[in-house]
């Protein structure tokens, strides 16, 4: 056989084995912080969002179109997802959007996604009660999060008092609000709260605070990534070994701490410990798509894969790409993944269940307690 006929035939073959695809994709808008301080977690919610396309596509696609990514850079602030969000909506005419960002963030972009009334999945815990009819979120907030840590340092440590620390934007003081009051509620009392902007490095002067207030523990609310890095390395190096809960931290991030980060308590809805059937086929399709380039998946980018298979089931339920079909349907779709089965039906927010794990070592998560379908309480009444 010549070598035309030879690539010709292996060209015929391909085109039998591949999904037939209608001509235009479904496209997800990605806005996320690949620069700032998102920088350091945004790399793994870009993995796993692939990995789910990728995953999809193989397998026929959604209503017989391919899916597609339009990644934008929100900078991690709130002026770079005004321009990412109106990009990916107005101009790149994104099917959806899918994504974790800074509470400030998703403030700033939600008027663009109320204006065009496209689907809005937020695949970032965050403080709670941010309500729109476009937007749903499949992560935790702080009733499903912060009792854990609260109750582990007041019965296992015999805890009474706490300092908080946190970064001051919508998240870090929204957190810490919550814990305050779930402390005091529980017969806690908080000796001090501190907060640095957001791109705040040197906490030495409230670790000062800290050191002089005799908390019997700590309970941090810093932005995710690099502002949770510095603050703990400052308090390794101030000899600050009081029990230590992070609000924020995910496993990705406690890994690149290093050693800084051994012995610290977080509550997640996503740990790579999990030990069911779906977390472990997801970690081994994670590792042989990206290989040495995996980012450690964690509770911020399983979210987001989830979330491209509730999109998924929710287009596929509808029966066609009709935004207002589409969002009827996203509190009503269910998909069982890495975390467990995640459906949007609480308020446009989902019951999810909840690990207490503290930080080992080696950066894994060790899980001491796990706290099955946990409700979100009430987020948004009105929806």
């Amino acid at each position: 056989m010549s070598a035309f006929r030879q690539l010709l035939a292996l060209s015929s073959a391909m085109m039998l084995a591949a999904p037939a695809y209608a001509a235009d994709p479904i496209t997800i808008g990605i806005p996320v912080g690949l620069s700032g301080s998102n920088s350091v977690v945004a790399p793994s919610v870009v993995q796993a969002a692939q990995l789910a396309v990728d995953e999809i596509n193989t397998k026929g696609g959604v209503l017989g179109r391919k899916l597609a990514l339009e990644i934008a850079d929100d900078a991690s602030g709130a002026i770079g997802a005004q321009r990412a969000f109106d990009s990916l909506l107005f101009q790149k005419k994104v099917d959806v959007l899918i994504s974790m960002e800074t509470s400030a963030a998703r403030n700033a972009g939600l008027p663009a996604v109320n204006k065009s009334k496209t689907p809005y999945i937020y695949t970032s815990f965050y403080e709670g009660k941010s309500c729109s009819p476009n937007m749903f979120v499949d992560a935790w907030v702080p009733a499903q999060q912060v009792p854990p840590i609260v109750d582990q340092f007041m019965t296992a440590n015999k805890a009474k008092t706490f300092f908080m620390i946190g970064s001051d934007y919508s998240f870090g003081r929204g957190m810490l609000s919550f814990t305050k009051e779930y402390i005091e509620k529980k017969g806690g009392k908080v000796v001090g709260d501190e907060y640095l902007p957001m791109d705040g490095t040197d906490w030495t002067p409230i670790i000062s605070k800290l050191r002089a207030s005799g908390a019997d523990a700590l309970i941090t609310s810093t932005a995710g990534g690099a502002p949770n890095v510095t603050l703990t390395k400052q308090l390794r190096a101030a000899g600050v070994t009081i029990p230590y809960g992070n609000l924020a931290v995910d496993e990705g991030t406690a890994k690149g701490m290093g050693a800084d980060a051994t012995g610290i308590y977080i509550s997640a809805s996503y740990v790579t410990g999990i030990d069911s059937p779906e977390n472990k086929a997801f970690l081994a399709a994670m590792a042989a798509k990206f290989g040495a380039d995996l980012k450690t998946p964690n509770d911020l980018s399983v979210p987001e894969y989830e979330a491209v298979y509730l999109y998924k089931a929710a287009v596929e339920k509808a029966g066609s790409l009709d935004k207002a079909k589409i969002l009827a349907q996203l509190g009503r779709v269910s998909f069982k993944g890495p975390r467990g089965v995640v459906t949007m039906d609480k308020q446009h927010h989902a019951s999810l269940t909840m690990y207490l794990g503290q930080v080992q070592a080696d950066g894994s998560v060790k899980v001491a307690k796990s706290f099955p379908n946990v409700d979100p309480g009430a987020q948004c009444p009105k929806l």
